[in-house]
């Protein structure tokens, strides 16, 4: 016999547990139970003011973008709906049915203002291959090192070619990445790049066709891994032309001693 609905959403009150609905090998389970984020605040409070109204809490927005990027989310506008809707992803945000989204703007605000002046997400990386370390899961004995392309978020159509000049002062290119551009210029005066483009969006890009195929926007990403599990003990973004990259802020001499000697024994 067919079945027909006969309930409506015209209830008042409803008895319901989000914790009950999350699978219990639900993949943000397991982050979870492994996710301490009890310092975060601690790390932060020099970068908020003491007085006015309460911000939105950073560990809430902390654990929104871990979820973008464990899914591949990579609007901010969309993660916020996606949070809005899931209720794994509200479950993992410590969210109750009514309580609001932050706005896709604030992750911009916080994302290229407080969280990279504290250096927000290195101190998140450190902290877990520190626990990585604690549970033994970084023996010190092998490590490789590895670069790969990313692509930038650059248009070939929105660039110049070389020899060609641009007013990079002008109100029509006064974006971020071009501001930090300039300011490096300004702080290096080796800094400009020989390339065959530059991108008006991102000029800190290079163009590249290492990958043997169409040209395009890119950096290098370069990964220190430790081979006994796979753990990725450093990253750093980097130029795409060898002999332009810049000493990295922590050499990974440093990285690959400190690794050894907290590496626990037995």
């Amino acid at each position: 016999m067919m079945g027909q609905q006969t309930g409506g959403q015209e209830r008042l009150f409803y008895s319901f547990n989000i914790e009950g609905h999350i699978p219990p090998k639900h993949l943000l389970r397991g982050i979870d139970r492994c996710l301490d984020l009890s310092q975060l605040r601690h790390h932060l409070v020099d970068h908020y003011s003491h007085t006015g109204r309460p911000s939105i809490d950073p560990e809430l927005m902390i654990r929104m973008l871990i979820i973008g990027y464990c899914y591949g989310i990579r609007s901010e506008r969309r993660l916020c709906e996606e949070v809005h809707l899931n209720l794994a992803y509200r479950w993992f945000c410590r969210l109750g049915l009514e309580d609001a989204v932050p706005n896709h703007s604030t992750f911009s605000k916080n994302r290229h203002g407080r969280f990279r002046e504290s250096e927000t997400f290195r101190w998140l990386f450190d902290q877990v291959v520190l626990r990585c370390m604690a549970a033994g899961l970084i023996k010190g004995e092998g490590f490789a090192v590895d670069a790969s392309l990313i692509a930038a978020d650059a248009s070939h159509d929105l660039s110049i070619a070389p020899g060609e000049q641009v007013n990079w002062r002008d109100p029509a290119h006064n974006k971020r990445a071009v501001r930090e551009y300039l300011a490096a210029l300004d702080a290096d005066a080796e800094a400009q790049p020989v390339t065959r483009k530059t991108s008006l969006s991102d000029p800190q890009s290079r163009w590249t066709a290492a990958t043997g195929g169409i040209a395009f926007f890119a950096y290098s990403t370069n990964y220190l891994i430790d081979t006994a599990h796979g753990v990725i003990l450093d990253v750093e973004a980097t130029l795409t032309i060898v002999r332009q990259r810049s000493t990295l802020p922590r050499p990974w001499s440093i990285v690959l001693r400190s690794a050894s000697n907290c590496v626990p024994n037995g």
